[in-house]
């Protein structure tokens, strides 16, 4: 049987008691909860429908995304802490209605609006800017002041940059046109992350809110306790581990932390971890997940769309950095471990991985027919549609096979899916909806199929929970796209970058890094890219960078920003969970990830790192030398290999490996050859150390 949730929102309120990534959020049960969960159903239901039959213009079908996104922002989100949680407030109700009904407002007069474009009607310029508040009101809510206000400085800036210094003002624009870029076109609210959350995101944030609720933490957790828990630093490898196999399914860093984190932060401490270090590997491995594919944080589908490239692109060139990033903080915590000594858990408490294979190995399957797909040439938005529909028959069907109890039953059943699932790539997806829809009504009447059916609506329901925040996110962040747009101002932030690149290529990096992790402080990873891939990836490809490595390079330091204090939203997480100070989980996350910090260095330097050019030779050995800088900064900055290093076996560890990131002529063979004199320097330090012992 499919194990649920005795509450849909259980889970949710746990992480809620003590830190929040999204805002202040109520806590509704009776008739408010049952209201808040049929907008959440209906919304996951259009989505759906939407994805298998696009009845809709593409504008319209984003601007009704959008306005069931606001709807469900006002329902969850009151409007400051101090107001009652209990209770869906009236004035929330009427600007969830308003939102939804102005969203019907490009269905309903889209014929107008066509044939008056570029000549907005009074009425077009009363809702659109109606709409534009709503969402600065929906995004405050959500996401918390600092992205509203850096989108209100763009927006002021559209409004009055025609006042500012000859360096960096615009001609000026009317109240009308800029109305008119945010809410009638397509390179506002309604530009290209609003299509993309409509789209592909929703269907994969869907997928993994069904594997949730079918088990699959569960199972990474088992599989990653029995292959790694009873080793040297086994709790904080299983932590590692499984939060990589989490953010295959999950599109958000701190809700990696709040689900992975609940059983191994705890587990960690039990067995020696201190505090801090505990919810620093979370904090550290969970943000990781955002590089795994094939979700990779939402923004994959992003980053594909706004550089109409495949996505499986975008995926086959974060492969790498996102092993070698895992590989890093495995790294780090198994030195950590040295130094500290700290055991692994015994043999015989720790699960047999490959039973818990064996006991839900169906659950690894729709996953599996995904990556399969992705890879085949399918769309992501096919791909998403059947994995999602996969798994909903496979939760449907594992219920019925476990009330029907029959061996016979189950047989027929896996032989079925089966067929099923091969007859798609001649007649699509409908044999699986058919399925689907068999499975639903025979589930009315098996023993145990209502609980499963429960399941699937909680799964419907959070998976429409989750995407708001994304959803929001992607909306507001067109007021900055925009404005750029409409105005140019790109340009001169891009002119500046160009003119500091060439004296020094490395120093625009560090400008682009720095400029990705203060506006990490505090807004999430998808308008951080957004933003900086607007502003500052143009300019490194003009420096010579390829396309996709710019805009990784982008993506990959935003993802940092979620580690670095002051505002570490991972840490925060983290910290709710170790009890310990968010501060500090912060900064030795920071320490943890320090070997992170140059992997897209290195990818610039070589894009051969992200498989852009170079045949098999460059990528295995760009990949080895990655390793070993990896290896060489991890142990200076632990202080332990074999055992403890001083200080002059540190300094020599780190000049090694900055050696091998740079890439000047020599370099290399130096930092190769500093490499192996520091490790027949420690090795033989240390079997002196061992024999005096």
């Amino acid at each position: 049987m499919v194990r649920t949730r005795k509450d849909p929102s259980a889970t949710a309120a746990i992480a809620d008691a003590a830190f929040d990534e999204t805002g202040v959020k109520r806590e509704l049960t009776g008739a408010h909860w049952r209201w808040l969960a049929g907008v959440a159903l209906a919304f996951s239901t259009y989505q759906l429908f939407i994805a298998a039959f696009s009845p809709l213009s593409s504008l319209v079908t984003r601007s009704l995304h959008v306005g069931f996104l606001l709807a469900l922002a006002f329902l969850i989100h009151p409007v400051s802490a101090r107001a009652d949680r209990r209770r869906i407030a009236a004035p929330d109700a009427v600007l969830a209605a308003l939102a939804f009904a102005l969203a019907l407002y490009h269905w309903v007069f889209e014929a107008e609006l066509i044939q008056r474009s570029g000549d907005p009607s009074l009425a077009d310029l009363a809702v659109g800017t109606v709409v534009v508040l709503l969402v600065f009101e929906g995004a405050r809510r959500v996401l918390g002041p600092a992205l509203p206000i850096i989108c209100a400085a763009f927006l002021a800036y559209g409004l009055f940059g025609q006042w500012l210094p000859s360096t960096f003002a615009h001609r000026g624009y009317g109240v009308d046109q800029i109305v008119g870029a945010l809410f009638l076109g397509t390179e506002g609210i309604y530009g290209i992350p609003t299509l993309v959350s409509a789209t592909y995101i929703f269907l994969f944030i869907l997928f993994g809110s069904f594997l949730e609720h079918a088990g699959m933490i569960g199972l990474f957790n088992n599989l990653s306790l029995g292959l790694v828990g009873h080793t040297r630093g086994g709790p904080a490898k299983v932590a590692v581990i499984s939060s990589a196999l989490m953010g295959t399914i999950s599109g958000s860093g701190v809700a990696n932390v709040l689900t992975t984190g609940q059983f191994t932060i705890p587990l960690m401490k039990r067995f020696g971890y201190r505090p801090v270090f505990a919810g620093a590997v979370e904090a550290t491995s969970s943000m990781g997940g955002q590089l795994m594919p094939p979700v990779m944080g939402a923004v994959a589908f992003i980053m594909a769309e706004t550089l109409n490239v495949p996505y499986v692109e975008i995926v086959k060139a974060a492969v790498i950095p996102a092993t070698l990033y895992f590989g890093t903080a495995f790294w780090m915590v198994h030195l950590e471990a040295g130094r500290a000594g700290l055991t692994g858990l015994p043999k015989s408490e720790c699960p047999d991985p490959w039973q818990a294979i064996k006991d839900r190995w169906y659950l690894l399957f729709p996953l599996a027919v995904l990556v399969f797909m992705l890879f085949s040439g399918f769309t992501p938005m096919f791909a998403g549609i059947v994995g999602l529909a996969l798994t909903a028959v496979l939760i449907l069907g594992v219920g019925i096979a476990a009330g029907f109890g029959s061996m016979a039953f189950r047989f027929v059943f896996w032989v079925v899916l089966g067929l099923v699932t091969a007859s798609f790539f001649e007649y699509g997806i409908g044999p699986i909806v058919v399925m689907l829809a068999a499975l639903v009504a025979a589930n009315f009447v098996v023993k145990g199929g209502r609980e499963t059916l429960a399941v699937m609506r909680s799964s419907l329901v959070d998976g429409a929970r989750q995407a708001v925040p994304v959803g929001v996110a992607c909306a507001i962040v067109g007021v900055i796209i925009g404005v750029l747009t409409l105005t140019g101002a790109a340009s001169s932030f891009a002119g500046f970058i160009l003119e500091i690149g060439a004296r020094s290529l490395f120093l625009s990096l560090v400008l682009t890094m720095l400029v990705c992790l203060v506006l990490g402080m505090g807004i999430p990873t998808i308008p951080n890219y957004i933003i900086t891939s607007a502003i500052a990836a143009p300019a490194l490809l003009k420096l010579g960078v390829p396309l996709l490595v710019s805009h990784m390079f982008v993506f990959y330091f935003g993802i940092m920003a979620d580690l670095t204090p002051p505002v570490a939203l991972a840490a925060f997480a983290a910290a709710s969970i170790a009890r310990a100070s968010p501060m500090q989980i912060g900064w030795k996350a920071t320490h943890i990830a320090i070997a992170g910090f140059v992997i897209p260095y290195m990818a610039v330097y070589d894009p051969a790192l992200m498989l852009q050019g170079g045949g098999a030779l460059a990528v295995a050995y760009i990949v080895f030398k990655a390793v070993v800088a990896v290896g060489l900064w991890g142990a200076a900055a632990i202080g332990f290999l074999l055992g403890p290093l001083h200080v002059v076996e540190r300094i020599v560890a780190f000049a090694a490996a900055a050696l091998l990131v740079a890439a000047l002529p020599l370099t290399d063979e130096l930092g190769f050859a500093a490499c192996a004199a520091f490790i027949a320097w420690h090795v033989v330090r240390h079997r002196r150390r061992r024999a005096a012992a």
